[in-house]
């Protein structure tokens, strides 16, 4: 029904498909899929300083300190060995910027893709195994056994969702708390 924050990996289109179904959802790029965008060309005796050189940017307090470690990276070793790091970046500038609007308590649970992308790669893998399926609802409760699995492995919530659950509430107000009811 409604989807507060969308965290995708920079596919094109994206953000026009949510704001066609889902208008008032913020669309952020996974920032770990903008760092590996970032270092996928770069030397691999590199990687290391450029990574360290670019947590100034997403570690930001805020979009104008990001956008000035932005243009500081430009004027480093790094950034004037790797200009095209600066493009990636600017490219994905408009779904960057929302993740500075946010508290660092949501920031930890928005900065990455890599537990769904693990869901994900579960579903495919079940599904990988199968060539048919007899009717829709086999399909539906493959996947379903194929979720209930996945998550057999977690013991418990991540404590970061306790700490950020007031701040979404603050945030989105009744779009968060009504969809908790």
């Amino acid at each position: 029904e409604d989807i507060l924050i969308a965290v995708t990996d920079g596919l094109k289109g994206m953000t026009e498909a949510l704001e066609t179904v889902y208008p008032q959802t913020l669309h952020q790029t996974c920032i770990v899929h903008l760092i590996r965008a970032s270092t996928s060309f770069v030397s691999h005796k590199d990687r290391a300083a450029v990574c360290k050189e670019l947590k100034p940017i997403y570690q930001a307090m805020d979009a104008d300190a990001a956008e000035r470690a932005l243009e500081r990276f430009g004027s480093t070793a790094m950034g004037k060995k790797y200009p095209a790091i600066i493009q990636i970046w600017e490219r994905a500038w408009a779904q960057v910027i929302p993740f500075f609007q946010f508290p660092p308590e949501i920031r930890t649970l928005i900065y990455t893709t890599n537990a769904i992308e693990g869901l994900n790669r579960a579903i495919r893998k079940v599904i990988k195994t199968r060539t048919l399926f007899p009717n829709e609802d086999a399909a539906k409760k493959l996947i379903y056994l194929a979720i209930m699995n996945f998550t057999a492995s977690w013991k418990r919530a991540t404590p970061k969702w306790a700490a950020a659950m007031p701040q979404f509430a603050l945030l989105f107000g009744e779009r968060f708390t009504g969809a908790m009811e």
